[in-house]
C-alpha cells in the first residue's frame, strides 16, 4: 500500500509540472495558436472516454498492475514527444497517448488500493490517496512554474521530460508490488464471477444509481472549477485574476487541511447520509457564489465569498475521497473491481467534459441562471444521496459494521458476518 500511495503521488507530482502549462506551450511557445491548443484539451478528454470502456476488462483479464505499467509507459512516451512535438499532428497524437495513459492509471491504482484494503480499512486509504494526489499536483505546477519560460521551448522540453521521468520512475517502484487478494463484501449481484460484462453491471441497480449520482457530483463541482466558476467569478463578481489563483488555493488547502480531520467524522457515518451532506454543503458553497456576484456588496466581501466557495467545494471534496470511491469497490463482485473502477472513471470523465461546456457560456453570461441552476443540482445530489441509500445493504452503507461484528464475535470464532466477508 505504500508503494501505491508513492505512486499516486508521483503521478501527481508529474501532471502537475504539466498540466497547468499546456495551452501556454501549445499556443504561444509553439506558435500553435488558440485552437489547436483548445483540440490539445479536448483530446485528452476524447482519449479517455475511448480507452475506459476498455480498460475494465483488461484489468479483470490481465490484473491491475500489467494494465497500469503499460498505462505508465503509454503516458511517458506521449509526455516526452509532447515535449519534442513542434507541428500541430505531432501535439495532438503525443496528447492522445498521454491522455490515454493518465485515464487508464485511475481506475488500475484505485483497483490495487482495493486489492492491497480491507471493508475496514478502504475509507483511510483512498483518502490518503486523494491527499497525495492534491498535494503532488499543488507541488509540481508550484515547482513547474518556477522552472518555466514562456521564451523559451527548452524550459517546457524539461519540464515534459521530468513528467516522462516520474512514470518510468513508477513503473520501476510499482514493478516491486505484489498484491493480495482482497477480502470483500458480499450481496453485490453476481458475486464471485470474474467475468465481468457491462451488461452484468447494468444490472447492479445500486452501481447505476451511484453512476448517475458520480455524473452530477463532477458535473456540478469539478466540472466548473476552471470553466463556468472561474468565468462567472471574473464577470459577475469582478474578482482579479489573483483571486481567482487565491480561491484556487483555498480550496487545494482545505483537502490538504481538512482530510484526515474530516476522515475521523466520515468513518463512522453511513456512507450515503456523508454525500448527502456534501450536497448540502455545496449548495452553501453556491449560496455564497450568489452573494459573491449578485448581492452588491463591496469588492471585499465579494473576493472573500467567492474564496469561501472554492473553499466549501474542498471540504465536500475531502469528505467524499473516503467515500465514493470505497464503495464503488465494495460494490463490486468478487474480481470485478476493476471493472467498476472504469465504468465510474468513464462517468467522471464525461461529467468533466460537459460540466464545462454546459457551465462556461452561463457563467460568463447568465448569472443568475448559472447560480439558481447549480444550485438545484447541489440539492439534487442530497437527494439522489439519500435514494441510493436504501439500494445498499448495511455493511455497504457502514462498513465498520463488518469489523465491529467480527471483533463482537471473539478472535477464536471467525465466523461469517451476513453481508459481509470475513475480514478481521
Amino acid at each position: 500500500m505504500r508503494r501505491i500511495h508513492v505512486g499516486n503521488a508521483l503521478s501527481a507530482f508529474g501532471l502537475g509540472f504539466t498540466v497547468p502549462y499546456l495551452y501556454v506551450y501549445v499556443a504561444q511557445v509553439r506558435g500553435l495558436g488558440a485552437m489547436t491548443a483548445g483540440l490539445v484539451l479536448a483530446v485528452f478528454a476524447v482519449a479517455a472516454l475511448v480507452v475506459l470502456p476498455f480498460a475494465g476488462r483488461a484489468i479483470v483479464r490481465r490484473g491491475p498492475l500489467s494494465v497500469l505499467l503499460a498505462a505508465l509507459v503509454t503516458a511517458a512516451l506521449g509526455a516526452l514527444s509532447l515535449g519534442l512535438a513542434g507541428s500541430a499532428a505531432a501535439v495532438l497524437l503525443s496528447a492522445a497517448a498521454l491522455g490515454a495513459g493518465q485515464a487508464v492509471m485511475q481506475p488500475a491504482l484505485a483497483t490495487m488500493i482495493v486489492d492491497c484494503s480491507t471493508a475496514g480499512t478502504r475509507s483511510r486509504a483512498f483518502a490518503m490517496q486523494f491527499f497525495l494526489q492534491n498535494l503532488g499536483l499543488g507541488v509540481g505546477g508550484l515547482i513547474g512554474g518556477h522552472l518555466v519560460d514562456t521564451s523559451s521551448v527548452s524550459s517546457f522540453t524539461l519540464l515534459f521530460a521530468i513528467e516522462a521521468a516520474m512514470f518510468l520512475l513508477l513503473v520501476v517502484v510499482m514493478s516491486t508490488v505484489r498484491t493480495p487478494r482482497a477480502p470483500r463484501i458480499e450481496g453485490a449481484p453476481g458475486a464471485g464471477s470474474a467475468k465481468g460484462s457491462w451488461k452484468q453491471l447494468l444490472g447492479n441497480r445500486a452501481m447505476v444509481q451511484l453512476c448517475v449520482l458520480g455524473f452530477v457530483l463532477f458535473f456540478a463541482c469539478y466540472g466548473q472549477f476552471e470553466s463556468g466558476l472561474s468565468a462567472y467569478g471574473v464577470e459577475a463578481a469582478g474578482v482579479s485574476t489573483s483571486a481567482l489563483g487565491t480561491a484556487l488555493a483555498a480550496n487545494t488547502a482545505m483537502i490538504v487541511v481538512a482530510q484526515f480531520a474530516v476522515l475521523k467524522f466520515v468513518e463512522r457515518r453511513r456512507r450515503s447520509r456523508v454525500i448527502a451532506a456534501v450536497g448540502l454543503i455545496w449548495a452553501v458553497a453556491w449560496v455564497a457564489a450568489g452573494y459573491a456576484g449578485l448581492g452588491h456588496g463591496s469588492q471585499e466581501m465579494a473576493t472573500a465569498a467567492f474564496i469561501s466557495t472554492y473553499a466549501l467545494f474542498g471540504l465536500g471534496e475531502a469528505m467524499l475521497s473516503p467515500t465514493v470511491a470505497p464503495l464503488v469497490a465494495d460494490l463490486a463482485p468478487e474480481g470485478m473491481a476493476g471493472q467498476y473502477n472504469s465504468a465510474f472513471a468513464l462517468v467522471k470523465q464525461l461529467a468533466l467534459a460537459v460540466g464545462p461546456a454546459v457551465g462556461g457560456p452561463m457563467g460568463a453570461s447568465l448569472h443568475g441562471p448559472y447560480v439558481v441552476t447549480f444550485l438545484v443540482f447541489s440539492l439534487g445530489i442530497t437527494w439522489l444521496a439519500l435514494r441510493l441509500g436504501r439500494q445498499l445493504s448495511a455493511v455497504q452503507d457502514q462498513p465498520w459494521l463488518a469489523k465491529s461484528r467480527v471483533v463482537a464475535q471473539g478472535s477464536a470464532s471467525p465466523a461469517r458476518v451476513p453481508g459481509a466477508s470475513s475480514t478481521a
